[in-house]
């Protein structure tokens, strides 16, 4: 594997639901450290890595999120089956047969699959409706709830998808769990080390935000903390480009750049800040594209809501297969992400953001 492809697998292979992102942290602070000047942490977990290019510039904060959607054991039957809560939107279809890790207290990771009874003894009527999440359970071979116990298991542990990353059959289509968010974590992490070599007329705040799969918690109390000028969500967006997909869906691509959100459900973009952003996308050639999720929203739905109000934009990058156990992403798309918000960043001096937020 490409060696510059390392923190991509480090990065989607750690393991972290919403309320338990510690050990994506860890790896976020590993490759933040050599960078940063700082690095400190809100009142809920989220990772916020400091570079001071100006000290007198104004402070941008750039944030992808740790947690990925994931599950809770919440109750061991006698038998030796896990009852389980999901943490982050799932659609039911996409679960069943499908392998877990549990990570117990200790860390000790714990092998299953979710499960249901079989096709074979349902109605037909049954058979013809998606089956309910609520009357799935995870088998992980034990015989009795006292062998579960002695495996370290027990309910509040953190259930994760089981797969690895790779580049799928040596194209730029790069496969993991996780793209959502780990993607926007990489691409934090690559500014910060970019505008370290480069320089930069502002003070840079590349941060890991917890919880936002359950309604972008951890992005309140990191915008909070770090009280910036402008604010950039770095997420994950919806690909079209997939089969049966209908011309108003398949508006955003795999390898057309990185995606600029005008409108989701949390929030309307900052016409002024995204027409920026946009205008250095157009000066430099870089790809990109216009999207709009409807259906969801990123952590620049709390960061635009912080304090007095704060500009704030989501990029992300084209996903097929979000909130699955396999999603899939382009390496170039996520080169341009890099190569767009670091230039962007660079460009953030005082008179620009006073541009931005005032003029």
């Amino acid at each position: 594997m490409d060696a510059k492809l390392n923190m991509l697998k480090a990065l989607t292979d750690a393991k972290g639901v919403p309320g338990n992102e510690k050990a994506v942290s860890d790896v976020f602070k590993k490759y933040a450290t050599p960078y940063a000047e700082e690095i400190v942490y809100d009142g809920l977990g989220s990772i916020i890595a400091r570079h001071t290019g100006d000290a007198a510039g104004p402070k941008v904060l750039i944030a992808g999120h740790l947690d990925e959607v994931g599950f809770m054991v919440t109750k061991i039957s006698k038998e030796g089956f896990l009852s389980f809560q999901t943490l982050g939107g799932w659609w039911s279809q996409v679960l069943l047969a499908q392998e877990v890790d549990i990570t117990t207290g200790s860390g000790k990771v714990v092998h299953g699959v979710i499960g249901c009874k079989p096709p074979h003894v349902l109605s037909q009527a049954a058979r013809n409706k998606p089956y309910e999440i609520n009357q799935m359970f995870i088998d992980i071979g034990a015989t009795s709830n006292q062998e579960v116990a002695d495996w370290g298991i027990k309910p509040g542990d953190m259930v994760t998808p089981h797969i690895s990353f790779r580049e799928l059959n040596d194209s730029k289509f790069l496969l993991a769990k996780a793209w959502d968010n780990r993607i926007g974590l990489a691409v934090a992490l690559r500014v910060l080390e970019n505008v370290n070599q480069t320089g930069h007329p502002n003070i840079l705040f590349s941060a890991g935000n917890v919880q936002e799969e359950v309604h972008l918690r951890g992005a309140k109390t990191a915008t909070h903390l770090v009280d910036p000028q402008i604010a950039f969500a770095l997420d994950t967006g919806t690909a079209g480009d997939t089969p049966g997909m209908t011309p108003q869906e398949a508006d955003s691509k795999l390898g057309a750049g990185p995606q600029i959100i005008i409108y989701d459900a949390s929030m309307i973009a900052h016409k002024k800040l995204r027409d920026f952003v946009v205008g250095v996308a157009e000066e430099l050639e870089i790809p990109f594209q216009y999207t709009v999720i409807t259906g969801g929203g990123t952590d620049a739905g709390s960061q635009h809501l912080t304090k007095n109000g704060i500009p704030a934009l989501a990029i992300t990058v084209a996903t097929r297969y979000l909130h699955s156990h396999t999603s899939i992403i382009h390496r170039d798309d996520y080169e341009n992400t890099v190569k767009l918000v670091t230039e962007v960043v660079k460009r953030l001096d005082a008179k620009t953001v006073e541009q931005i937020t005032f003029g």
